[in-house]
């Protein structure tokens, strides 16, 4: 339910009083006659900013900031989203002015120590994948499969083999998958997984043919599953005369213990924003990196960073005659990269391996620890070790007292724990998606399961206290159906809606 204490919170708009001020600067000689603003550009009314002092400011800012739940703050057990903790070094590293002030149409005998970097963080990765050919230029993850997919129907195109239009993938792909194929111009061919959660090879020989362009698939898959049948599904893919995509979300969980390349795959991206420890969330920036194979290096976006030996020279090369252009501009994330890279050097081999045993370890004590709590249990083969991430159902528990996925999270909230991922993947009806990542001890998630169980029996004496959560927060229990058709993106829409009598929302009587 919505608390209207909350929603009656003053806005910044609402503080302060018409003349006041934080500071004024200094006076200058500059006029602004003598500035040369277009005069279509310039203003004709003054901005409507609040006027307030710089307590009034610094509080208001200060409060967001409290209101707000960070992987600094706490843990973050978001299934397929790795929000693991980002060393401070890193960020430091990152702000440093060499790197930090450069331009990126600064001649490149001035940033060698940027390229450099770029260069030296593209071997790792293409190391690390088994693949040799790299680039950093992809923004994000969901732009590295746009970017991977281009790379696949360029290779076909190049053939001249204009037929293959499909994609196949499971049905427990990421959301971003589909969307990335028909990006590509693509149709999405779904394929259903087998009783043990993995790729069922009879529907795969079925569904691939002289249409087949690739195969996308994540590898432990979206249920933390392991594809051990991969060398299999490589064969049949690539006999179909399809290649195989690495959706890197997961790589968190093989980190220097088996590589992509080796399994058969011709193309993958990274998610250095999930497994590579920058910062993740709140719209960006991230980092998609690309690797592929020899088949596909002509093919990949310019321009690409090289080194040329002879003269300790690095350099931008646009020369690829066959290349499918630019994906993002300059060179990619050039910030996030280098938080990616600082962090592979910190931990080196022996440690990135470390860090996918401590995944897997946490992943499966937290899997052991939750399926024993009543009404939850572990869907497909319990016997099946999982990797970085675990699905738990809560069907059992709906059907007992009628409190699903979506209000266990709702609770959770309620007691200061970030939730699980709920509903997801969608071959699960009532999905708690549990990923607590290496850097979180055990000492962390036996509390978080604590809570869980104390809020489930809580729920089990009252079912309404878990349909009324979360409590405590600025924001309670909210009406998906009427965000969707009002969105609230500007103070003057909040505005326009209290004038009107229509905020704070109310939900109907029977919004059980």
């Amino acid at each position: 339910m919505y608390r209207q204490a909350i929603y009656d919170e003053p806005l910044i708009y609402d503080l302060g009083k018409k003349g006041r001020r934080a500071h004024l600067p200094l006076k200058t000689d500059v006029s602004p006659i003598d500035i040369n603003i277009p005069e279509s550009m310039k203003r004709k009314e003054a901005p409507e900013l609040p006027e307030l002092h710089e307590g009034e400011v610094m509080r208001h800012y200060l409060h967001l900031a409290q209101m707000n739940y960070c992987v600094d703050s706490g843990i973050y057990p978001l299934g397929s989203c790795t929000m693991k903790y980002n060393p401070k070094i890193n960020e430091a590293l990152a702000r440093a002015e060499g790197l930090a002030y450069t331009h990126p149409y600064q001649p490149v005998e001035t940033i060698q120590g940027t390229l450099e970097m770029m260069y030296e963080l593209q071997k790792a990765l293409t190391e690390l994948a088994g693949l040799p050919y790299c680039s950093l230029q992809p923004p994000a993850g969901a732009a590295g499969e746009y970017t991977g997919l281009g790379l696949i129907r360029a290779y076909h195109q190049d053939k001249g083999d204009f037929d293959r239009d499909e994609i196949v993938t499971p049905d427990s792909s990421h959301g971003t998958n589909p969307a990335s194929t028909v990006m590509n111009g693509y149709k999405i061919i779904e394929i259903k997984s087998n009783e043990n959660g993995q790729v069922d090879l009879d529907a795969l020989r079925a569904a691939v043919s002289e249409k087949t362009a690739g195969f996308m698939i994540t590898n432990p898959n979206t249920l933390g599953i392991f594809e051990s049948d991969i060398c299999e599904i490589a064969e049949i893919v690539h006999e179909s005369g399809g290649l195989l995509y690495y959706d890197g979300a997961n790589f968190n969980a093989i980190i220097g213990i088996i590589r992509p390349g080796e399994m058969g795959f011709d193309v993958l991206h990274y998610n250095l924003h999930k497994t590579f420890s920058t910062p993740h969330g709140g719209g960006g920036p991230g980092a998609g990196p690309v690797c592929c194979s020899e088949r596909l290096k002509e093919f990949l976006p310019v321009p690409t960073v090289e080194y040329e030996e002879e003269k300790d020279f690095y350099y931008l090369n646009y020369d690829l005659p066959k290349t499918i252009g630019k994906v993002h501009g300059y060179y990619g994330n050039t910030g996030i990269a280098l938080r990616g890279y600082a962090y592979i050097c910190a931990l080196g081999a022996k440690g990135l391996i470390h860090t996918s045993e401590q995944a897997v370890l946490v992943a499966n004590y937290v899997m052991r620890k939750v399926e024993a709590i009543d009404g939850l249990r572990l869907r497909f083969n319990r016997n099946l070790p999982r990797k970085h991430e675990c699905v738990i159902d809560a069907s059992p528990l709906k059907h007992q007292i009628g409190v699903g996925a979506m209000d266990i999270a709702k609770m959770l909230i309620s007691r200061g724990k970030h939730a699980p991922t709920v509903l997801f993947p969608l071959i699960v009806h009532e999905a708690l998606m549990i990923e607590p990542t290496e850097n979180e001890n055990k000492e962390s998630i036996d509390q978080f399961v604590q809570v869980l169980k104390e809020e489930i029996d809580k729920a089990r004496d009252n079912p309404d206290y878990a349909h009324d959560a979360p409590y405590w927060t600025s924001v309670g229990r909210v009406d998906d159906s009427w965000a969707v058709k009002n969105l609230i993106l500007s103070y003057k829409m909040i505005k326009n809606l209290k004038t009107k009598g229509e905020w704070p929302p109310k939900w109907p009587e029977d919004h059980h």
